[in-house]
């Protein structure tokens, strides 16, 4: 359930509202000036998504090591962590205003003429830049790795939410132009996928209270 539970956050964060209108401006930069270079587009794609899961790899290994060190009081502290997870469900829901996961702030990076390991670093720099863009979902799913104390399960944990947040962003590369209907259907649609995004988070902060 848990690997399921962080796959999905991952593609939710890729559909966040302050995430998903991004996504044509990132995909030029993959692309570059040669618009029918799809070869250049995929990899420039697959750099960027290896650069933040890097990152994200890395917290969870300190999420792990935080639950680990908790270990004796884990109890109260899964009941803690669910109660966090369900307050950042509330927030994406707007029923509160938790304003540190409601803004993002995106550092100036030269992404003209992007190659493979340059878009590494704009991957990296996307993690840290966009942590409060995503934080919601990213932020659940290391509570959720942190329960578990365990390293190796949380670096699968963490795969799982990177590739569910990196597999859109290759596929919309790769079909950027074929996607802008799916694109338009999600931004007229936010209100419904924000509710039914809250409704998953709240939903996993009450299993890990109760599991």
């Amino acid at each position: 359930m848990d690997y399921i539970l962080t796959f999905l956050e991952g593609i939710a964060s890729f559909i966040s509202p302050c995430l998903l209108p991004m996504v044509p401006i990132y995909i030029s930069y993959f692309i570059g000036e040669d618009d029918n270079n799809s070869k250049k587009a995929i990899l420039n794609s697959i750099g960027f998504v290896l650069g933040f899961t890097t990152i994200f790899l890395i917290l969870s290994i300190f999420a792990s090591q935080l639950g680990a060190i908790l270990s004796n009081n884990i109890r109260y502290i899964k009941i803690f962590f669910g109660i966090v997870i369900i307050l950042f469900g509330l927030n994406y829901m707007e029923f509160l205003n938790i304003k540190f996961l409601n803004k993002s702030k995106m550092k100036n990076l030269d992404t003209k003429n992007l190659k493979f390991f340059k878009a590494m670093l704009f991957g990296i720099l996307f993690s840290v830049s966009w942590t409060p863009c995503i934080g919601t979902f990213l932020g659940s799913a290391l509570l959720l790795i942190a329960k578990e104390q365990d390293m190796l399960k949380g670096i699968i944990m963490m795969l799982l939410y990177s590739i569910g947040l990196g597999i859109p962003f290759m596929i919309s590369a790769i079909l950027i132009e074929k996607l802008k209907n799916v694109f338009d259907f999600i931004k007229k649609h936010y209100d419904v996928i924000k509710r039914i995004s809250g409704v998953m988070l709240i939903g996993a902060g009450i299993y890990m209270i109760l599991f």
